[in-house]
């Protein structure tokens, strides 16, 4: 039996519509994945997953609270969702300045090193997903379309939605963890070269701040 169909039994419908559009939402460059990148390029690759678990934790969090509803209670506050986007944006602003500090204003390498060893890369990566105000509309708007809300065990429905989009995250984000940890090797024999790409990271920080602080519900 075809997946799709087999998956209709479920409350899934449109099962490779759903697939199209989440492989483009995937790979479209956002700050959770450019952490885990620079995660590990700077500490590689157990680091990397360390950062990836964040990401999936936030994501199975924000999909729960999309299913009991507290995230459309959010997007139908001005001011719980004004909150959340502006946390969001403050927390990628603070790391933008934090690695534009550690590459260029620190006394020293090894002060840099000694900061990214202390880093708690888990908390960090669960913070950028759950203060993601664009995320939890992503739950809300897209989800829904891909749930048969005739089937008695929507729950089910969403699970099976949930694991598919963790499935290809986790490939996904292995690729940029084990791409970032074969560039670690190129920038440590260049370290103008690593300052610069981590002052680019820095910036693309920033610009995620900028554009979460104009964003509206």
């Amino acid at each position: 039996m075809e997946v799709g169909v087999l998956l209709e039994q479920f409350g899934v419908i449109n099962l490779w519509t759903y697939i199209a559009g989440l492989l483009l939402i995937i790979i479209a460059p956002g700050p959770n994945s450019i952490y885990v990148l620079k995660t590990a390029a700077s500490r590689g690759v157990v680091a990397g997953y360390r950062a990836a678990l964040g990401v999936f934790t936030g994501d199975a969090l924000l999909i729960f609270l999309s299913f009991i509803g507290v995230a459309s209670i959010i997007k139908a506050s001005p001011l719980l969702f004004t909150l959340v986007r502006l946390l969001g944006a403050f927390y990628l602003l603070y790391l933008g300045v934090r690695i534009i500090h550690a590459n260029f204003f620190a006394k020293s390498h090894r002060s840099e090193t000694v900061s990214l060893s202390q880093e708690n890369v888990f908390r960090k990566s669960l913070t950028l997903s759950l203060t993601n105000p664009k995320a939890i509309l992503f739950y809300i708007s897209f989800f829904v379309q891909f749930i048969d809300y005739n089937y008695a065990h929507t729950g089910l429905s969403y699970f099976l939605l949930a694991a598919i989009l963790e499935a290809f995250s986790f490939i996904y984000l292995s690729l940029l963890i084990f791409g970032g940890a074969a560039m670690a090797t190129f920038f440590r024999q260049r370290q103008n070269v690593s300052r610069a790409g981590n002052g680019i990271i820095a910036l693309l920080f920033m610009g995620f701040a900028a554009r979460l602080a104009t964003l509206s519900a």
